[in-house]
């Protein structure tokens, strides 16, 4: 995916309009599948602003799961949105400098059993999942809601 926006503003648009994820969205126990040009990542939230991760280049390294943390997203070069965990059209950079294709789409499945933002997975939704190693909901530990739901 191109983004024909040359500036900055521009650019935080057309992410914004294409749908993004924010680090101060998830909660312990949610999961992030993001499908790059070339890979699929499952990234399961953990306690201090870390991160658990499998599929494609730590797949690849066989190194996965690998507990880490996320600088942010990219949109190819030096700028970095730290905010952002996933957004449509640009890179996710993970602590240890790896650094995304370009992200094709995410899903954001939200806490485990017990947790009222829990939704049900659509069959696509399963499919996805499988394809990154994931099945539900057999490796999903409950999870109590951490404070209120809004």
């Amino acid at each position: 995916m191109r983004i024909a926006a040359r500036t900055l503003s521009g650019i935080v648009s057309h992410a914004e309009k294409n749908g993004v994820v924010r680090k101060a969205e998830l909660r312990l126990g949610d999961c992030v599948v993001v499908a790059t040009a070339n890979s699929v990542y499952a990234i399961a939230v953990e306690e201090g602003s870390t991160y658990r991760v499998r599929g494609g280049w730590f797949d690849r390294q066989g190194t996965a799961p690998v507990r880490t943390s996320i600088n942010g997203c990219t949109w190819g070069g030096r700028v970095i949105q730290t905010g952002i965990v996933a957004a449509v059209g640009l890179h996710l950079e993970f602590s240890n400098q790896v650094v995304t294709s370009p992200i094709r789409e995410f899903h954001v499945i939200r806490g485990g059993a017990g947790d009222p933002r829990a939704e049900d997975l659509a069959p696509d939704d399963q499919t996805l999942l499988s394809d990154c190693g994931i099945r539900w909901p057999e490796e999903r530990e409950p999870v109590a809601p951490t404070g209120p739901v809004t």
